[in-house]
């Protein structure tokens, strides 16, 4: 037995889990990168299938090699009658991140390989999941809304089938490579809390559906994933109510509320996927002539900055984006996990490949002794 004193951190700050050599983060530089290959190169020249294969291979495709898997996951768009029909079945006013985390855990019924838990496998279910979760969400919202299901066109992205089967729609080229932009700035992020918990999972030599599934529902919550829809309902607020964006937010630290999408555990300087969102947001404002929501957001930002030195993280800027593109606020989160499965996926798939079962100590802070059992006459 180990003699050596565990030492405690609220939160596990600053505590390493385990080596990965999936995704690297430098919070004092603001730096980012999957593989070693840094976000701002990945954005501005990479799509969100190439990095897939990135997360899940180690390297960047070949030509053959990046054609291939998008022909994979072409082959993976598509949902069983079964699951459809747990689709239908939900509640119209459910959350759709509710919906998505029951419905990806009732998929592994239905996987072909679900009792199958190798390497090989699991690339495939990564390709599976990435495919089939976009078609849940958008499947949801269609079904929830009353409209008839759209079926994927093979010879469009990931993105621009997204947006296909989100609105009917075939979408224009700004707004495809706008989300493609965002599927990859939010595709890994080390191990944050979602992704913490699909490797703890995992470990456990449970399956790829159980692990996203836990990865999911550490998503849903606010501390996490849901920093955007809360940034947007400020906007629509200010929006509606005709307000000053910087004399609301003024209204909202007099009040002792914390003002969403600021700040981050990792990062002391500006978050690097929020430059890219900044600038998608500017120029999808103006593309839209709706040019209001990223001035809002960028008076908000200038304030909150000069007022509390906090930089916008990723979800700041992403509220505004996902808006102008016609997404519903409840749809935010969502995506995130859209993207966000490609890291999960690649993070299982590592953990499997040199597995420890993810077992950390607590800080008791009990009783130190043993004490007798009170007989139920002699309690208080």
């Amino acid at each position: 037995m180990s003699t050596t004193t565990p030492t405690y951190t609220k939160g596990l700050e600053d505590v390493i889990a385990g080596p990965s050599s999936i995704c690297y983060i430098d919070g004092d530089a603001g730096i980012l990168a999957y593989r070693g290959i840094d976000i701002h190169e990945l954005a501005d020249n990479s799509n969100f299938e190439e990095v897939c294969y990135l997360l899940w291979f180690g390297k960047l495709p070949n030509r053959t090699e990046l054609q291939e898997l998008k022909l994979n996951m072409a082959r993976e768009r598509k949902l069983d009658a079964s699951v459809i029909s747990i689709l239908r079945q939900a509640p119209k006013h459910a959350l759709p991140m509710d919906v998505l985390r029951t419905v990806v855990s009732a998929t592994a019924l239905w996987d072909p390989e679900e009792k199958n838990n190798d390497h090989d496998t699991n690339v495939r279910k990564a390709i599976r999941l990435t495919s089939q979760m976009a078609m849940i969400v958008t499947a949801y919202d269609r079904i929830r809304k009353g409209k008839p299901l759209v079926e994927p066109d093979r010879t469009l992205s990931h993105a621009a089938n997204f947006l296909l089967m989100l609105s009917g729609e075939v979408p224009s080229k700004s707004a495809e490579k706008a989300l493609d932009i965002a599927l990859i700035l939010q595709a890994d992020h080390e191990l944050n809390a979602s992704t913490f918990a699909a490797r703890v999972v995992a470990a456990t030599l449970s399956d790829m559906h159980s692990a996203v599934t836990a990865g999911i529902g550490a998503l849903k919550g606010p501390l996490h994933g849901g920093a955007n829809e809360a940034v947007f309902r400020i906007l629509d607020e200010i929006d509606k109510l005709g307000a000053d964006p910087v004399e609301y937010i003024k209204g909202m630290l007099a009040q002792k509320k914390k003002v969403p999408g600021f700040g981050h555990r990792v990062y002391t300087t500006e978050d690097p996927r929020a430059t890219h969102l900044r600038q998608m947001s500017r120029d999808l404002g103006y593309s839209s002539g709706q040019i209001k929501w990223f001035e809002n957001s960028r008076a908000i930002e200038e304030f909150i900055k000069s007022e509390k030195k906090l930089n916008a993280n990723v979800d700041f800027y992403s509220a505004s984006t996902y808006h102008m593109l016609g997404i519903d606020v409840d749809l935010f989160t969502p995506i995130f996990a859209v993207s966000r499965v490609s890291g999960w996926s690649a993070h299982v798939i590592e953990q499997l490949d040199d597995n420890r079962l993810i077992r950390p100590r607590a800080d008791y802070v009990g009783p130190k002794h043993p004490t007798a059992y009170t007989q139920m006459d002699q309690r208080a």
